[in-house]
C-alpha cells in the first residue's frame, strides 16, 4: 500500500494535521497494521518537499506547534494517476512454501507432512479470518474476504502438490 497516496486522498475531505491524518489511516486502512506517528510526519514531510501537500495553518499550544496540510492541485493528479494505474497482480512464483516442499524432497523428508502443517496452519487463520469478518463492519468483511480468497487458492495447491508429490520427488531428485 502507498502509504503517501492513501493521506493524499484523506486530505482530499479537506485539511488536517497529522494526528487527524493517522487516526482516520488507522480506522479506515490500519486494523491490522496502525501507522506510526513518525511515519506519518516523515511522509508528510516528504509530500511537503515534493510539492504535493501544503501547510494550510500553524497551530501554537502546550506541546510542539501542529501543522495543518492541504493537498495540493499536483497532490490530487498524482492520486487520480495512483488510482487509475492497476497493481501488478501478485504472482508467487518465488514461494516460500514451493521451496520447502523441495527441499524436503531433496533432503528425503516427509514433504507431505510440510504440506499436512502448512493446511493446519492455513485452515487456522482461516478460522481466525472467518469470526472477524462476521463480527466486523462490511470494511472488515471486505478484507477478510480478499485473504479468504488468496488462502483458499493455497489450500489448493497444497492439495494439487499433494496429490502430485511423487511425480515432484522424480522431477526434483533426477
Amino acid at each position: 500500500m502507498s502509504i503517501g497516496h492513501t493521506l493524499l486522498g484523506l486530505l482530499e475531505s479537506g485539511p488536517r494535521h497529522g494526528y487527524d491524518l493517522k487516526r482516520a489511516f488507522d480506522e479506515k486502512f490500519g486494523h491490522d497494521r496502525p501507522l506510526h506517528y513518525g511515519q506519518v510526519y516523515s511522509t508528510m514531510s516528504r509530500l511537503l518537499k515534493n510539492g504535493l501537500v501544503e501547510v494550510d495553518g500553524i497551530e501554537a499550544g502546550g506541546g510542539p506547534e501542529r501543522k495543518r496540510y492541504a493537498i495540493t492541485d499536483a497532490g490530487i493528479t498524482d492520486v487520480e494517476r495512483w488510482l487509475a494505474t492497476p497493481e501488478k497482480p501478485e504472482e508467487y512464483l518465488q514461494s516460500t512454501l514451493y521451496t520447502k516442499v523441495v527441499l524436503a524432497l531433496l533432503t528425503h523428508r516427509d514433504a507431505a507432512d510440510v504440506l499436512d502443517t502448512q493446511r493446519s496452519e492455513h485452515l487456522r487463520s482461516m478460522r481466525i479470518l472467518t469470526d472477524r469478518k462476521r463480527k466486523g463492519d462490511l470494511a472488515d468483511q471486505l478484507i477478510c474476504d480478499h485473504a479468504l480468497f488468496h488462502l483458499e487458492a493455497d489450500l489448493r495447491w497444497l492439495e494439487l502438490t499433494a496429490a502430485r508429490l511423487d511425480k515432484l520427488r522424480a522431477a526434483v531428485t533426477r
